[in-house]
């Protein structure tokens, strides 16, 4: 098996320029970039991740490229691009990683409707498998970075991804994306955590991705079945607090994060339905990061 750490700086470059194809749960990408910044953060964030041999098929055809035409004039600008078509405004060449993330999310939100699509972090660990979905400001991204990084295997930090068939979270492993404060706070926590360059004055202020841990990434073809649904909140001062939730209002929350819930129909209520059924509700408020990761490790299903 190739993984992208194999390759040399040269080697990952060229493959860049002719295409990667980078194999992410039961995705895989096509990645073309001359960008720097893209190699660099592939290389410090994905190398325990397979490569698709060349010329292999992939499921998305994205690109990450220098601006041309009139925008070029703006300043050193990129675009993301799936196939031909570019989803979101130029960025400074700067945010290029950045920007790979944000639009491998936007595939999977826009064309993953095979699953049921919710915005939640999901975790696992010894059989229990936590799905967090996350308000801006909550501090999701922290409390995911804090729990995978104390032993916890991470599914996804973003995508919740509900298989139609039986009901399990699929798994991606892809690195957790934290901004602002949160960064120094999961350096603090772990000084060893690995943190690409962090892309400062995007649209959500300094934003910097983890890696995700060698054990996320070698079970990232192991599905798993919720036992938790947590909806969590940081408030500063506040003393760590685990609250029920009704199920019928767990329910309308847990949709109201969903991407496709609507377009599934039918499919997407009972799928909703049985995850909700399945799983203990509840309210998360915490504090203090050690207080809160005890917590949830004194859960029972």
């Amino acid at each position: 098996m190739l993984t992208l750490g194999m390759l040399a700086p040269a080697e990952l470059g060229q493959r860049l320029h002719d295409g990667l194809t980078l194999r992410t749960g039961p995705f895989a990408y096509r990645i073309h970039s001359s960008c720097p910044p893209v190699a660099a953060g592939l290389a410090a964030l994905y190398a325990d991740f397979e490569l698709e041999p060349e010329g292999g098929i992939a499921d998305f055809h994205v690109h990450v490229q220098p601006v041309t035409g009139l925008r070029r004039w703006l300043g050193a600008q990129v675009e993301f691009r799936l196939d031909q078509h570019s989803p979101f405004l130029p960025l400074p060449a700067n945010h290029a990683f950045a920007l790979l993330e944000w639009g491998m999310n936007w595939c999977l939100a826009s064309q993953a409707n095979h699953y049921l699509l919710f915005h939640a972090a999901v975790l696992e660990k010894d059989g229990q498998c936590l799905v967090m979905p996350g308000d801006p400001g909550a501090g999701k991204s922290t409390l995911t970075a804090a729990l995978m990084l104390s032993g916890w295997r991470l599914l996804s930090d973003e995508m919740a991804m509900i298989d139609r068939d039986d009901g399990q979270v699929a798994p991606l492993a892809r690195p957790v994306s934290l901004k602002n404060q949160s960064i120094a706070i999961i350096r603090r926590f772990s000084p060893q955590a690995v943190l690409g360059e962090a892309a400062r004055d995007t649209h959500k202020g300094t934003v910097s991705h983890l890696r995700a841990s060698a054990a996320s990434v070698t079970g990232q073809q192991q599905q798993a079945r919720p036992t938790q649904l947590i909806f969590p909140r940081w408030h500063a001062g506040a003393p760590t607090q685990l609250a029920p939730v009704p199920k019928a209002q767990a329910f309308e929350r847990l949709a109201g994060h969903a991407f496709n819930y609507s377009m599934l129909g039918r499919v997407g209520f009972e799928l909703t339905a049985a995850l909700i059924d399945s799983c203990g509700c509840w309210d998360f408020c915490y504090s203090d990061l050690a207080e809160g990761l005890a917590t949830l490790d004194g859960l029972k299903s």
